[in-house]
This record gives C-alpha cells, sequence and structure tokens, in this order.
C-alpha cells in the first residue's frame, strides 16, 4: 500500500525547504510517540509537518484505506456523496475515502493549519476548516463521518457531535496499541448504547469480549519509499501498520458472521486462526485432513472475515 504517486511527489518536492538533521529529529519523536502508545508531539513546527507527511501519513492512509474498503464492502449500495474528516492532518483518511466514493464532497477538519494547506496541495476540491472540533457547537451534517488517528489526542471525545453529524456511518480509526484500542472500545459501547448499529468489525453489538492485557487490532503493510527509509534510517522496504477501528452505521447493517483477529499461525499440517464471533472468541484449527478447509485457511489474512 502506498500513497498515490501524485501525493507523494508532492511530498517529495517539499523536503528541500527544511533541514535534514531537523527533519529526521521530528521524525523520530514521532516514531518514539506511538511505539510508545502515546499522543506524539502536537505537529506545529515545519519539520514537524513534513515529518508527518513522509513516515506517519502513508500508514495512516494505509490503515484508513483497508478500514474503509471493508467498511464500503458491508455497507453496500448505501450512497455517501459527502465525506467530513475530523482531525485531518495531510488528509490521509479522506484520499482513501475518494478510493472508495470518488464523487464525493470532501470536508477537512484540523486545527494545524499548514497540514490543512499542504493537503489543500493534492485535495484541492475539498473544503478545509482549521479549527478545534472540541471548541465548535455543531459540525454540518455529512454521510460519512472520519476520525482517523485523533481520538487518542482528544481529552474528551465529542461523540455526540460526531455521531449527531454522521448521517450514514461513522468511521474511529487508533494505533493498534492498548491505548488506542481503549479508545475505541469506550467510543464503540457508548454509541452502540446510543443506539448505532456495527459495520465493522464486530460480528455483533454485545460487550466486546477481549480482556486486558490483549487487546484487538489489525495490520496493513505499508510500502516505504526511498525517501521514508532515509528519513527513518530503515533497512526494510515496507512497514506493518498495527491499527484499531471501528465503523458504526445509522441504520442496521449485516456485519461479517465472524472475522480473523490474529495473524494465521503456520504449523505442519496445522493453521489456527484466532477468531471473533458473536458468541466470543475462538480458535478455529484446519487440517490436512479437512482439505477444503486447509486450503482456505492457507489464503486466510489477518482483519478478513472468517473462512
Amino acid at each position: 500500500m502506498q500513497l498515490p504517486r501524485h501525493v507523494r511527489e508532492a511530498i517529495e518536492d517539499r523536503v528541500g525547504e527544511v533541514d535534514s538533521a531537523s527533519l529526521k529529529r521530528a521524525a523520530a519523536e514521532m516514531s518514539d510517540a506511538y511505539r510508545a502508545g502515546a499522543s506524539p508531539p502536537r505537529v506545529a513546527t515545519a519539520e514537524r509537518a513534513l515529518a508527518y507527511l513522509v513516515t506517519r501519513m502513508p500508514a495512516t492512509y494505509a490503515a484508513a484505506r483497508a478500514v474503509l474498503r471493508e467498511t464500503h464492502r458491508l455497507l453496500g449500495s448505501r450512497e455517501i456523496s459527502s465525506v467530513l474528516d475530523i482531525g485531518a492532518g495531510g488528509g490521509a483518511a479522506s484520499l482513501a475515502a475518494l478510493e472508495e466514493y470518488p464523487t464525493a464532497a470532501v470536508t477537512l477538519v484540523d486545527r494545524d493549519r499548514a497540514l490543512l494547506e499542504a493537503a489543500h496541495q493534492w485535495l484541492p476540491q475539498a473544503r478545509t476548516i482549521a479549527e478545534d472540533v472540541t471548541r465548535t457547537a455543531t459540525l454540518d451534517p455529512h454521510d460519512l463521518v472520519i476520525l482517523a488517528y485523533s481520538a487518542g489526542e482528544i481529552a474528551k471525545l465529542p461523540l455526540e457531535k460526531l455521531w449527531h453529524a454522521a448521517r450514514v456511518a461513522l468511521v474511529l480509526i487508533e494505533p493498534g496499541t492498548p491505548r488506542g484500542f481503549a479508545v475505541i472500545r469506550a467510543a464503540r459501547s457508548e454509541l452502540l448504547a446510543a443506539g448505532a448499529h456495527m459495520i465493522a468489525p464486530c460480528p455483533g453489538e454485545g460487550v466486546c469480549p477481549v480482556r486486558d492485557p490483549d487487546w484487538c487490532h489489525f495490520a496493513a503493510r505499508v510500502e516505504r519509499s526511498s525517501l521514508h527509509r532515509r528519513i527513518k534510517g530503515a533497512d526494510l522496504g515496507y512497514e506493518d501498520e498495527k491499527y484499531s477501528y471501528v465503523a458504526l452505521a445509522r441504520e442496521p447493517v449485516a456485519p461479517a458472521p465472524s472475522r480473523i483477529v490474529g495473524r494465521p499461525r503456520h504449523h505442519p499440517g496445522l493453521i489456527e486462526l484466532d477468531t471473533c464471533t458473536p458468541a466470543g472468541l475462538t480458535t478455529i484449527r484446519a487440517t490436512k485432513r479437512d482439505r477444503d478447509r486447509f486450503r482456505a485457511a492457507r489464503h486466510a489474512e489477518w482483519g478478513a472475515p472468517r473462512i
């Protein structure tokens, strides 16, 4: 998974505007914060803004693409003609949404003007609003409301306001850390109690069966550009972005009957799949003796509906 080519090229054109050492330092601070499960440094300086665009925006885009692809699949033909991207940053989630709903009108809201100005370069048709969502009285209704990688930075998440703005669906995405999942799980409980309906990832609307110290998360593979590798001092040409999410709908949706919630474990003649079902967590063991099931398990992916 990569950012669209025109976005990558636009970001690379900006690199010469910032000192290389400062850019690497800002990227390291951001990575350290994400690994520690803490809120990253607030994007304010030119170095931090560019470090975000180079190193974090591709990961945010990859996670949002995976989530919105599954959301679209389960929503089916429900019309999404407008998208509200809260805490939009450089517009990664909006870019992902436009892959699923290419004709949708997009509104980006973020308190960081520098990132919104950057987003306008590759999303010139989008409306941008530079303000703190916690300080706005209301939000204009949109079919799809997305809050990606910013809920954990808000002390008191205005869920009622976000849900009120979502005509069709609300999607929340956070880093796949215990802290990120805790934010998602709390939002899930509150919104279901308010009458929302599950889209994904959960197969049901009951109490989440995941218990501490475990947490529910998924992974999206991100292809690193040469610039990305240079700034992060990385050797591998890819990284796996871990994320937690919940997608909820205004009207009832038929969710997946179950979902694979861990990386499949392959053993000689045996594949184990950890799954979440309406009845709770269970492990599927597919052996070679059941040829069809074993074949299906070999192709099963973390985050996909059960085989």
